[in-house]
């Protein structure tokens, strides 16, 4: 049975999702983070060297880094579904995005959770922090128009790994000035898939 390691209040909470998308059996290993320093425990290095989460054991399969898990899912588990064919047209922009969410949109939304808790000592990064984050946000806003989800007519893993910049960029305060996406966000929480990864992967509240 696939087992997911998992750190609550964290990136890992999508890939619970992604797997009640898809509809397989898997096993949750639960990780708290510590109440001071809000970092992931220890026991996670015995799990992965960088002690991070998520990460994936599927039988012999170990794998962390969310792209490559979701990757790996959609690959082994979805059956034609939550990713275009490598031949199809919209297979690029689906790589691209689906490794765009944590390879550039995330860094500034992360500077700015890190750095807003610097106080006055960081406020001279603020501005910088701030329009690259508008920049990212404004790109993806446009990318989504007025559509339903980002590469094609159907939920991919493009749009389970982009989740967690909306939600991030929701927490700033930034999505409020792009209402599509605070709509298609919206959407992706209302799937009941969504629903039930929240009930198993227990409380989850970005910046907690």
């Amino acid at each position: 049975m696939i087992k997911i390691h998992h750190l609550n209040h964290s990136r890992s909470q999508r890939i619970l999702w992604f797997l009640e998308e898809l509809g397989v059996e898997y096993e949750i290993i639960f990780y708290a983070r510590d109440k001071e320093t809000r970092l992931a425990p220890d026991a996670l290095k015995e799990v992965h060297p960088l002690g991070k989460s998520p990460v994936l054991e599927d039988g012999e399969v170990k794998i962390a880094e969310s792209g490559a898990i979701v990757e790996y899912l959609a690959r082994t588990y979805g059956e034609g579904r939550f990713a275009p064919a490598m031949g199809n047209s919209l297979y690029n922009k689906y790589i691209e995005l689906l490794h765009y969410a944590e390879g550039s949109a995330m860094l500034p939304l992360m500077l700015g959770l890190y750095v807003g808790r610097l106080g006055e000592a960081g406020a001279p990064l603020g501005p910088r922090i701030k329009s690259e984050t508008v920049n990212h946000i404004g790109y993806l806003s446009g990318l989504l128009g007025e559509g339903e989800f980002f590469v094609g007519d159907t939920l991919t893993g493009a749009d389970i790994q982009l989740s967690f910049v909306f939600e991030a960029a929701s927490f700033g305060g930034t999505l409020k000035h792009f209402p599509n996406l605070q709509a298609y966000l919206d959407r992706l929480q209302a799937r009941p898939a969504y629903k039930k990864a929240i009930e198993r992967g227990g409380e989850y509240r970005l910046g907690a």
